[in-house]
């Protein structure tokens, strides 16, 4: 098999595989995920080539890492993430996301408030 060069197209099969995109039920990637990304963040502009098949260049994969990381591991929303590639920042911050870490302490001591006032029932 040949090897590709780093810098080379890739498709959105690779793509998927490589943002670990993977349908726990089927173990298959999940290509409609990055379908999806595209219609919602304009900056994600696969090149069309013939067979109208997508490939993604390296700028366009970055731009993923960063649209899943804040998706996914910092549980931000797609509007929120599109704010967040409006303003163009360079590095991703910790403390980007103080809505969801409001949300998150919120919940936490709703839970607490909850189970003393059933403990204070009984």
């Amino acid at each position: 098999m040949i090897s590709k060069n780093i810098d080379s197209y890739k498709t959105i099969s690779e793509v998927a595989e490589l943002l670990n995109l993977i349908n726990p039920n089927t173990g298959k990637v999940s290509t409609h995920t990055l379908r999806f990304w595209e219609k919602e963040f304009k900056q994600i502009k696969p090149k069309i080539f013939a067979g109208n098949r997508r490939y993604y260049d390296i700028n366009t994969i970055e731009i993923l890492k960063k649209i899943k990381f804040l998706l996914k591991d910092k549980g931000m929303t797609i509007k929120g993430v599109k704010k967040y590639l409006l303003n163009d920042e360079s590095e991703l911050d910790e403390t980007i996301n103080t809505t969801i870490n409001t949300k998150n302490i919120l919940k936490t001591k709703l839970s607490k408030i909850s189970k003393i006032v059933k403990e204070l029932k009984k």
